[in-house]
């Protein structure tokens, strides 16, 4: 230990040949050195020296590293991974450089482990005197210069053997300075109205979430993943009605079929921001899908047929439409009629005097069309229509219309 605070003094400090790391031996070294020298054999593990000074374990090889360097630690064994998957902590042997010897005209016999001091010169035993005190204190962490809170103490410092109190001397604040005097703050925040401009990470991110929350097949998928595979769909500018277009272009997809709907988005998304890499193509684009999904649904819900689309047609595909209109009219006449056999029990929310013809019929055009499932939701309320209906389709219904519960609420 006298040699390591030999080692470790400002004025023959030993410099590490390395770049990183400390930049010489300080406290921490000394109390490495301290717990090396109280063992039996110098056997010390990282582990254990990283537990016992709380430090980190890179912290203990840096400065292992750095006792080494210096001469006062050297190999007997090094350890390593061992048989049975264990690892063996180095064995050390602390030693006494010779540049120590040098400094302080130490005469030596012997080589080796076998060298051993028989005398000093005349004018170093005064610093060696000096070296061997501190050696034989205990090392000590040192103590935080700076407090852990940068502000002063809340606690009044003052006080004393008067029995007088010091509040009564002190001088009462202004009444400007009060609570309920001064209603502004010194420095107010700044009132930013504008919104938070988003990066181009959080621009994927935020199409992931709106495509997830609005597009009925990629409800149950990832938002990194979606955010991912949409990325440049979104470095480009598209919103989300154009990436659902571009990805149902090819077909419909329906929610029950898709199993990986990122994977569904991915095969379907391939190339699309090539191909649409303009505004007015996504434009056109996207008008092409929505008449598609309205000619959709317009073929299989008759009954909820939208206003005609102004189009220019043959005589023979007017005729064809007229016909298959005047069909899906006398559909939509039952389905009001059942809606009306509905109201006339609303009153009393009397569903048992149903017969099983008309229950089954109910059921039926719940199962074709989700929004009968909501104008029922709206006239029976939620329990009535779920007994009339069962949950099941219910459910589906609600899924498909992206609603729940919670928002029919205030209808009924």
């Amino acid at each position: 230990m006298t040699s390591v605070h030999w080692a470790a003094d400002p004025k023959t400090r030993y410099t590490p040949t390395r770049n990183h790391g400390p930049r010489g031996m300080n406290a921490t070294t000394l109390l490495i050195a301290q717990e090396c020298a109280n063992l039996k054999e110098c056997r010390p593990g990282i582990a254990y020296l990283a537990r016992k000074l709380k430090i980190s374990e890179r912290t203990v090889e840096y400065h292992l590293g750095m006792l080494r360097e210096a001469g006062l630690l050297v190999y007997r064994t090094k350890g390593g991974r061992v048989a049975r998957g264990r690892d063996e902590a180095s064995v050390y042997e602390r030693t006494i450089p010779l540049a120590f010897d040098e400094a302080h005209g130490i005469r030596t016999i012997g080589e080796g482990a076998q060298r051993r001091p028989v005398g000093a010169a005349e004018a170093a035993r005064k610093s060696l005197g000096k070296l061997a005190k501190k050696a034989a204190r205990k090392v000590r962490r040192p103590r935080r210069r700076t407090p852990v809170s940068g502000q002063g103490r809340c606690t009044l410092m003052e006080g004393g053997s008067t029995g007088s109190s010091c509040a009564g001397c002190s001088i009462p604040p202004s009444e400007t300075k009060l609570a309920s005097g001064d209603s502004s703050h010194p420095t107010p925040k700044k009132a930013t109205s504008r919104p938070r401009t988003l990066n181009r990470v959080g621009r994927r991110h935020q199409l992931a979430r709106q495509l997830i929350d609005n597009v009925p097949w990629l409800s149950r998928a990832s938002a990194p993943r979606i955010a991912w595979i949409a990325r440049h769909c979104a470095d480009a500018g598209w919103q989300w009605q154009e990436v659902q277009a571009a990805a149902e272009e090819r077909g419909p997809i329906d929610d029950r079929d898709s199993r990986r709907p990122s994977g569904l988005l991915a095969y379907r998304l391939k190339g699309a921001h090539k191909l649409y890499a303009s505004a007015t193509a996504r434009h056109l684009m996207l008008t092409a899908w929505e008449d598609s999904r309205l000619r959709e649904r317009i073929r299989h819900q008759g009954w909820d047929a939208p206003a005609a689309i102004p189009e220019q047609r043959t005589d023979t595909a007017a005729a064809a439409m007229d016909d298959i209109q005047a069909a899906r009219q006398t559909q939509a006449v039952s389905a009001a009629d059942l809606a009306g056999a509905t109201e006339h029990h609303q009153g009393d929310t009397d569903i048992e005097a149903l017969t099983r013809a008309e229950v089954l019929e109910h059921r039926k055009f719940a199962a074709q069309d989700p929004t009968y499932v909501r104008n029922l939701l709206q006239a029976l309320g939620d329990r009535d229509a779920r007994r009339l209906l069962t949950n099941r389709l219910v459910d589906q219904a609600l899924v498909l219309l992206r609603l729940n519960t919670t928002e029919l609420a205030p209808a009924f």
